[in-house]
């Protein structure tokens, strides 16, 4: 019985921040454009579109992790 008293406004509480994220989403207009991934996920890239590093992603810039540095001796 004792378990209830954890139990019970356990799980009205989660059930009420589950209200609190739906509503939430409702007005933060989460659900305006549900086609619009799935649609974009089937088009073609631009011509001329090139996929790009990330910034210091590249070892020149980044130096080799594996080589000592001047600053260890």
């Amino acid at each position: 019985m004792s378990a209830l008293a954890i139990l019970i406004p356990t799980s009205l509480g989660l059930g009420l921040f589950g209200l609190v994220c739906f509503v939430w989403s409702l007005r933060s207009n989460q659900y305006q454009d549900l086609e619009g991934a799935a649609e974009r996920i089937l088009l073609d890239d631009e011509p001329g579109a090139a996929p790009t590093e990330p910034r210091g992603a590249s070892v020149g810039e980044m130096g080799d992790p594996r080589s000592p540095s001047a600053d260890e001796g």
